[in-house]
């Protein structure tokens, strides 16, 4: 399964998730693909993320069924907990360190990006994604981390140290939402698949 965890705000049409599902559709992952639309609640998310990957089989880090976890911000802070839990993969794009500093200023009446539609981010989440932080990976191997230097609403210095001895991508310039996607998509493709052997493509 290829697990794509969104950004505070967004949703499953993020752009980045649009065109990562549809690459991997060309190499045969389609079915892999899952990309739900997270609650607001941390905990919550986790949870959600928990019984989606072990309705999909992975009911044990012993496993072979290859699992791979890309996050975006937010998502990217819920990707490696998880990734770490599930002994997995993980690509993360420009993500949150430290969710509960960085999303202190941001309880109260939220709106989603692609629909408008207004949610509650509750000040007792931050105490949920405080409980969530956990140090730098373990197994630097399985995490690709991809910051952007023209960021505008995270520290790309913090993840790279944060993510130092793991693959990396540090773009020049761009943006928090890395507008330039399609030109560094390949290589957080060619990750993904080194988790999907040939024989192991989903459809």
């Amino acid at each position: 399964m290829i697990l794509y965890l969104h950004g505070f705000r967004s949703s499953p049409l993020s752009t980045k998730a649009q065109m990562l599902k549809q690459e991997l559709v060309k190499h045969g992952l389609g079915n892999a693909w899952q990309c739900p639309q997270l609650p607001a609640g941390p905990q919550q998310a986790i949870d959600l993320c928990n019984n989606l990957i072990e309705s999909k089989g992975k009911a044990s880090p012993d496993t072979t069924e290859p699992l791979v976890i890309v996050g975006s911000s937010l998502g990217g802070f819920y990707a490696q907990y998880l990734a770490q839990k599930w002994a997995c993969h993980a690509v993360l794009l420009n993500p949150v360190i430290d969710a509960a500093r960085d999303l202190a200023n941001h309880t109260g009446q939220q709106t989603h990006y692609h629909s408008n539609a207004p949610f509650h981010f509750h000040s007792h989440y931050l105490q949920e994604l405080a409980a969530l932080k956990i140090g730098p990976p373990t197994y630097p191997e399985r995490f690709f981390l991809m910051a952007t230097t023209g960021d505008e609403v995270l520290n790309w210095k913090e993840m790279a140290a944060w993510y130092a001895g793991c693959q990396s991508r540090i773009i020049s310039g761009s943006d928090h939402g890395i507008h330039d996607f399609a030109r560094w998509m390949p290589e957080v493709t060619s990750f993904i698949l080194g988790s999907y052997p040939s024989h192991q493509k989903a459809d």
